[in-house]
């Protein structure tokens, strides 16, 4: 058995149930999305949206529960 591969599926688990609520209750949760700094060009027949902020702001949070979890 290789070592440490149970907690590599115990994070991964996590991970899903994370991702999961975010997706049930990601619209209930207020400035997701819509945080100064996200880009949202709607034209005629084009729409593109990319929220960088929000983006850079779920990593920070990522980044800090790696660093916790690691040790």
């Amino acid at each position: 058995m290789i070592p440490g591969f149970g907690k590599i599926f115990i994070i991964i688990g996590v991970l899903f149930i994370i991702i999961g609520l975010a997706f049930m209750f990601g619209d209930k949760i207020p400035y997701i999305g819509r945080l100064p700094g996200d880009i949202h060009i709607k034209k005629e027949n084009f729409s593109f949206y990319f929220p960088i902020t929000t983006s850079i702001i779920i990593s920070i949070i990522l980044t800090i529960l790696f660093s916790i979890f690691r040790k």
